[in-house]
């Protein structure tokens, strides 16, 4: 079996405990407004690679990943490349390396072979980074393209399952950094029992040449990155504070 990789990434900081070996799953079918690698979003232009190339890549970083490292799927969305994933972790797992999955949940459902493989993907997986992209059913469908109820049907699986997560919500003005929708936003987390950390991530227009090469209008071009005082604000409502379990 291959999978579709759009990049790897042999020193991650910031997509997981500890030091990460990151691999970028080509395609998704979100099209998030504030999306800063639109490069990833066609399967069919990522590199072909077996689990075993990947594996072995990986490993040639172990040593630098202490005690909380290992390897983080990323994208792109890698949940699109669901059989390949199970692979690569169980493979993972054998090797004892520690697992983790970035996903904005789109193409989550809990019926048929999907749900199958989905059941045993999470055996082999350490942690989900969870995408919350907006906490408004239509604002969420005017930000990426996507609703958002199968979404909300992953948070409360994995709750049941009490598989841990991190919450990851791009603050961006106009469309997130509303007080309102935080607080709901904040609500929402409240309702999770199995949430370990909540980031939130100042949106920024670094993607906009990717955009100009690609021919792709940018929404968002003339949206500035919010305040300082606006992710401090964000951060009181979420209760950011709370959630230290990652560090135990």
């Amino acid at each position: 079996m291959t999978g579709y990789i759009h990049q790897l990434e042999s020193f991650g900081c910031a997509d997981g405990p500890g030091s990460r070996f990151i691999i970028f799953f080509a395609g998704c079918h979100m099209r998030c407004l504030f999306c800063h690698n639109p490069d990833t979003w066609n399967m069919k232009k990522g590199k072909e690679y077996t689990s075993d190339d990947l594996i072995k890549e990986a490993l040639s970083c172990r040593a630098y990943w202490g005690k909380k490292g290992g390897i983080t799927v990323s994208g792109g969305e890698p949940l699109l490349q669901i059989d390949f994933l199970l692979e690569l972790f169980t493979k993972a797992k054998e090797k004892g390396i520690n697992t983790c999955i970035d996903t904005a949940g789109g193409p989550f459902t809990m019926e048929g072979a999907w749900f199958e493989s989905f059941k045993k993907l999470m055996e082999v997986t350490d942690l989900l980074l969870m995408d919350i992209k907006h906490i408004n059913d239509e604002e969420h469908i005017k930000l990426t393209g996507q609703p958002r109820e199968n979404v909300v049907q992953m948070f409360r699986y994995l709750d049941d399952i009490n598989k841990p997560i991190w919450i990851r919500h791009v603050l961006t003005p106009g469309i997130t950094d509303n007080d309102e929708y935080l607080t709901q936003t904040r609500d929402f987390i409240r309702t999770l029992h199995n949430v370990q950390r909540v980031e939130v991530l100042p949106y920024h227009g670094l993607g906009a040449m990717k955009y100009k090469d690609l021919g792709i209008d940018y929404v968002l071009k003339d949206t500035e990155s919010p305040t300082v005082e606006r992710v401090e604000n964000a951060r009181r409502i979420l209760e950011i504070e709370k959630y230290d379990g990652w560090k135990k």
